[in-house]
């Protein structure tokens, strides 16, 4: 079977399993609906998989018109999906999230009703099905259908504990900012169509090329209204006040894919928009573009570093630091170059490794002890030295430790930004990791001074409901204790393996490859050779990930160490002020962050 027939199966596969476990899962036992969501999940990562490493790199991209409808006389009338490497890594990369998050989850609720047994392993499907089309999809309205079917299942898995308040109130937080975006996103697209009468990427892109310098105004609106909706979903400030919210109440399972790869999907729907359909003599200058995401990229990492090393709940903790590193991304996609962008997409997929297991950990606490606030839980961990292990590797990898491959793609960056970029890498990274190797010596080791647990201005994390069936309070099951410690060989395994940053160099010459797009899509043009832009180990990229870690471990001693306060500083406060909580703060941030980005674009 080509590698174009596999596309709309990666889709459809998820798809099938969850009508089959909504259809059929008051009929079967949890055992055999949990045990279908993994099989189904990795059906679609094998498929995933083997049509990536079926695409050569000068090949015409993989493209599959749904129901056969080509383009008739130039202009589209059908769907199409297209085999990007980086959307088929993207994909693959999707569905072994799902499949880890289901493995971690076996039989982790308490027993459902037998009617509800396929519940939570349908909807991670469907959510699997939205991420996977997001990813592959060549139309810019498939992609906002694709856009809002992942968020609508991400809304119910946010709120999936629906008898408690609190999951219900992040989920309407997270389903309203979302929502919000998703409509900007949709006005943009119908900019778009009413300017070229087109919804093709490709299309779109090649009538805007035709006429350059026509669109002005017009053009400049569809794109900051589709980028505003896609940075919505990639949590950038401004528009990032629903992540924290949404992953302190969300469970375990469902926070390790949207800290690991939906935020992720942001970033890289709000690129491909750029590359398919602006970046060609008819629409918006580079260096608007580059000034308005490398400043969001700026702010984004800083806000979230600092907010990242505030925290004591940890699950808000690790929701900062994804924020933080979000800002990262930003950056380094920004240099709009192929290099960069390598970089970026090798961070990527050994940051969602590293984030995932991160949650996995936090998600054992939670379940063991009933808290995932930093100070109740001082030194109640020393039970569970495994864990604590996973945990403190987990800081340092995100602390960028060589030769871990979030150190490879942050050196990566660096390097092709160069300048200042280095000296903001190494500052998030160590106040990301730095925050995490702290509460793991005061969880796992007990050190430093117990805090305070009483902090009526702070969420702290502490008598939270443990979402295991009867919590763990005799063994942590292996497969809790499996699945991060694969996920971080994982990511060690891309600073490792021989040939991954090659081909991942390649891919993202591919990505940012406007033209070349275009030609095979419609044409089917075979791409031309990408240049040779692999991320690469260096002597300076190795110097700079050993000095963030020194940093991060130095931070996380000098802080375990610090005397005990109960009033915050005066310039902390302004800042929990700002991420109120309250959903018409939230809508005022984002009219202001459109605002902003339009400016920033000019």
């Amino acid at each position: 079977m080509s590698v174009a027939r596999l596309l709309p199966l990666i889709v459809a596969g998820p798809l099938l399993g969850a009508a089959l476990l909504v259809g059929a899962g008051r009929r079967l036992p949890r055992f055999a609906a949990e045990l279908m969501g993994c099989l189904f999940s990795a059906g679609t990562a094998t498929l995933a998989l083997g049509a990536l490493a079926a695409t050569p790199a000068a090949a015409p991209r993989p493209a599959e018109w749904v129901g056969g409808w080509r383009p008739h006389r130039g202009a589209g009338v059908g769907i199409v999906l297209v085999g990007d490497p980086v959307g088929l890594g993207l994909a693959a990369l999707v569905s072994v999230l799902v499949l880890g998050s289901l493995a971690y989850a076996w039989r982790y609720f308490d027993e459902p009703p037998r009617r509800h047994a396929g519940s939570f392993p349908g909807l991670m499907l469907l959510f699997q099905a939205g991420m996977c089309g997001f990813a592959l999809t060549g139309d810019l309205f498939n992609a906002f259908v694709f856009f809002e079917l992942m968020g609508a299942v991400a809304y119910a898995l946010t709120g999936y504990r629906v008898e408690e308040a609190r999951p219900v109130q992040g989920a309407l937080v997270f389903a309203l900012v979302n929502s919000l975006g998703g409509y900007a996103a949709l006005l943009g697209i119908g900019l778009l169509y009413g300017r070229t009468g087109e919804l093709g990427m490709a299309q779109i892109g090649s009538r805007l090329d035709a006429h350059p310098g026509r669109g002005g105004a017009l053009v400049l609106a569809a794109f900051v209204l589709i980028v505003a909706g896609l940075l919505v979903k990639a949590a950038a400030v401004p528009f990032h006040f629903w992540l924290a919210d949404a992953h302190a109440v969300a469970p375990t399972p469902v926070c390790m894919l949207l800290s690991g790869v939906m935020v992720e999907l942001g970033l890289y729907g709000a690129l491909r928009v750029y590359w398919t359909v602006f970046a060609g003599p008819g629409g918006l200058p580079a260096a608007g573009v580059h000034r308005a995401l490398l400043t969001l990229g700026v702010v984004t990492a800083l806000l979230g570093a600092v907010m990242c090393w505030l925290q004591r709940h940890l699950k808000r903790l690790l929701a900062y630091s994804t924020i933080a590193h979000i800002g990262l991304f930003l950056v380094g996609l920004a240099v709009l170059t192929p290099r960069s962008t390598g970089g970026v997409a090798l961070y990527v997929l050994a940051h969602a490794g590293v984030k995932a297991a991160l949650f996995a950990c936090v998600g054992i606490l939670l379940d063991r002890y009933g808290s995932v606030d930093e100070h109740e839980l001082h030194g109640q961990a020393r039970e569970l030295p495994r864990v604590g292990v996973l945990f403190a590797v987990g800081g340092l990898a995100l602390a960028g430790l060589p030769p871990f491959g979030t150190a490879l793609g942050k050196a990566a960056v660096e390097e092709a930004a160069g300048g200042w970029v280095t000296a903001l890498g190494v500052l998030v990274s160590a106040a990301t990791g730095g925050a995490v190797l702290r509460a793991a010596a005061r969880v796992f080791l007990g050190l430093g001074q117990r805090h305070p647990t009483d902090a009526p201005e702070e969420t702290t994390g502490a008598g939270e409901e443990p979402e295991t069936q009867g919590g763990l309070l005799s063994r942590v099951p292996d497969t809790m204790l499996v699945v991060p410690a694969v996920l971080l060989a994982g990511a060690l395994a891309t600073g490792l393996v021989p040939g991954l940053p090659a081909a991942v160099g390649r891919a993202a010459g591919a990505f940012t490859d406007h033209a070349g797009y275009t030609a095979s899509v419609l044409r089917g043009t075979p791409a031309p050779p990408a240049a040779d832009e692999a991320p690469r180990w260096s002597a300076a990229g190795v110097l700079w990930g050993l000095v963030a870690t020194a940093l991060a471990a130095t931070g996380a001693a000098l802080s375990v160490r610090r005397p005990v306060h109960r009033e915050p500083a005066r310039w902390m406060v302004p800042l929990r002020r700002l991420h109120s909580g309250h959903p018409g703060d939230y809508v005022a941030w984002f009219l202001a962050g459109l605002t902003v980005l339009a400016a920033l674009v000019l």
